[in-house]
């Protein structure tokens, strides 16, 4: 299992192996020889693609912030957007192995992120696009690029003042 830590997030890689193919490409295999064993993946993490939310006001009732796959940012409760010049974008990976290559996204935990003038917010990773499992499409150089959202859940303006939060978060990228 090896460990990639970014300040921005981590990502687990383990490498399984299951012996898991169809019987068409096995005669496929045979036909052409003894078949080698799968390169393992490899991801590429791109900090300045982290995970971001921009800016927002709180009102007093809390709600949170989304950020979906796609790149586009909601807000649910008394949180407000803004536009201060402070971008927003989900997390950006991209994967690196053989075409045809199913892969399975698991995300980790809930996490706290810490706020510069005290105070925490929990963040929950959201969905991927493409979608957990997917297939690797690109040849190498090329990489299959994964975009993962987030919600950000804020409960109030004491427990979640104003300032920059940050954290880290696990996602597990699984080839089989």
């Amino acid at each position: 299992m090896r460990k990639i830590r970014i300040t921005i997030y981590s990502i687990v890689l383990p490498g399984l192996l299951l012996a898991a193919v169809s019987s068409k490409a096995q005669r496929k295999f045979a036909a052409l020889g003894p078949e080698n064993p799968p390169r393992p993946v490899v991801i590429y993490v791109n900090p300045a693609q982290g995970l971001q939310f921009g800016a927002f006001y709180q009102g007093g009732t809390g709600g949170s912030v989304i950020i979906y796959p796609n790149g586009s940012r909601s807000t649910t409760g008394s949180v407000i957007q803004t536009n201060q010049g402070v971008s927003f974008s989900p997390a950006i990976f991209e994967v690196d192995a053989e075409p045809g290559t199913l892969v399975t996204i698991v995300n980790g935990p809930d996490v706290t992120l810490n706020g510069s003038n005290g105070g925490s917010i929990t963040l929950h990773i959201g969905s991927s696009d493409p979608g957990s499992p997917f297939i690797a499409t690109q040849t190498s150089p090329g990489r299959t690029q994964i975009r993962i959202g987030g919600t950000l859940t804020l409960t109030n303006p004491l427990a979640n003042p104003p300032g920059n939060y940050s954290g880290t978060f696990s996602v597990t990228f699984i080839q089989p």
